[in-house]
């Protein structure tokens, strides 16, 4: 075999290789002796079969076969000594093996372009430090005691007020027309918790209990069903009863219920804890994002397109499953494709960058993705799509998703080593009112 390797673009080569025709008779040879051990044929005994019988029985199949795993393994033979590494499925351009003839085939794609690595180690970075307001942890102390609340209906002859519940009774016609699904009996209707369009809540709370009335309301333009999106609806509402949330004491009889807490200093305790490392995750997620942003945003070198082009068509996927799984339909985004496109192509262009830069700090710092760590990564995306492990192993392996996740993970490991080689800074908090 002899192979010359071309450079098509800076991302992109070609292998032209010249098979003899010795190595091809070769190659015919081995999948024709393959077939006497392995395929039966009627008349003879299993691997007596002769091999002029095997040819002249299979020859379709034994000359697809033996070209195709020629030229795996000349591949995996030709890249194995070189320093190239593809990034993209490898394109073969090849007819068939044919006894007697030299064989010629081309193979091309896609690599990561050489560019000059910027300083990563040791950079300065700022974090903000972790803070929870006691505000917060208030919050999350009346959530928990609203789930040990008793309902009890008000005698005050008045409208509802936030804070409160209304038991309704609703429905919303469209041209005269009832609209499915839109409609309830006997509804207890949280006021001012943002449960309902705020139009409908306002109009509730004009209601007395046993009175009735009806408005017209206009569905927001992003409203979880598509079909309603911007429309104008007659809403028609009796409110039977206003209700009001009668909430127990806080004590350590009632969190020991809530919750299983020891008691009321334990139960703010363990709750400040985990807001805290959350929110210290979320502080230094933001700073590692803003350090890589800073490096890669001065580099400037050519994409692999065929991986811009993937990653442009995930992103697009992406957009249009979240609407999806909001309720709405590709319509209400209110792009077309093109558009849509053009939108996403400018983050995968930074995605893909970034990528590469972090692939290769990974490969200058050989840091490596264990098997268990990958399936980590599908135990995770399982639990996440609610989907059985095996099933999305094998929707990674039947897509060629596997060396993907594994750069994910790469990429992922080089940022926590930039960043844990930086000088990180903690610094106060924004408040609200900071730009």
């Amino acid at each position: 075999m002899e192979f010359n390797i071309e450079e098509t673009s800076p991302v992109e080569r070609a292998v032209k290789v010249v098979v003899p025709a010795e190595e091809v008779g070769a190659a015919l040879d081995a999948t024709i002796a393959l077939y006497k051990v392995q395929t039966p044929i009627k008349g003879f005994r299993k691997g007596k079969v002769p091999a002029s019988v095997v040819q002249s029985k299979y020859k379709k199949q034994i000359v697809t076969e033996a070209t195709t795993d020629l030229i795996n393994y000349q591949i995996n033979e030709i890249l194995n000594g070189q320093s190239i590494v593809p990034v993209s499925k490898i394109d073969v351009d090849a007819a068939e093996l044919v006894r007697g003839e030299d064989f010629n085939y081309t193979i091309s794609f896609e690599i990561v372009p050489e560019f000059d690595t910027p300083v990563y180690l040791g950079l300065a970075v700022e974090e903000e430090r972790a803070e929870v307001a006691e505000s917060e942890l208030k919050d999350v102390e009346t959530r928990l005691l609203q789930n040990m609340a008793t309902i009890a209906p008000i005698e005050d002859d008045r409208p509802a007020k936030d804070g409160e519940l209304a038991s309704v009774t609703f429905s919303a016609e469209m041209d005269g027309q009832p609209i499915p699904g839109v409609q309830a009996d006997n509804f207890d209707l949280p006021i001012g918790e943002g449960h309902s369009l705020k139009e409908f809540e306002e109009y509730v709370k004009t209601l007395k209990s046993g009175e009735s009335g009806q408005t017209d309301i206009t569905f927001p333009d992003d409203f979880i069903n598509a079909e309603l999106a911007g429309k104008t609806a007659t809403m028609k509402v009796t409110v039977h009863a206003i209700k009001e949330r009668k909430m127990p004491e806080l004590t350590d009889e009632i969190v020991k219920q809530i919750g299983g807490f020891e008691s009321v200093d334990k139960m703010r305790e363990i709750i400040k804890q985990s807001y805290t490392a959350n929110r210290k995750q979320l502080c230094k997620s933001t700073a590692l994002t803003k350090l890589i942003s800073s490096i890669v945003k001065d580099l400037d070198f050519p994409l692999p397109p065929s991986l811009l082009a993937d990653r442009t068509d995930r992103m697009v996927a992406d957009v249009i499953t979240r609407a999806e799984r909001s309720g709405r339909s590709f319509e209400s985004i209110g792009k077309s494709m093109e558009e849509l496109r053009a939108e996403q192509a400018t983050l995968a262009e930074e995605s893909v960058r970034t990528e590469i830069f972090l692939l290769t700090v990974s490969n200058r710092e050989e840091l490596t993705v264990e098997p268990q760590e990958v399936e980590g990564a599908l135990q995770q995306i399982a639990q996440q799509t609610r989907q059985d492990l095996n099933s999305v192993k094998s929707y990674y392996e039947e897509n060629n998703l596997l060396m993907p996740l594994k750069d994910r993970l790469l990429a992922d490991k080089a940022a926590e080593f930039i960043y844990e080689n930086a000088s990180v800074t903690e610094v106060e908090p924004e408040t609200k009112g900071d730009k």
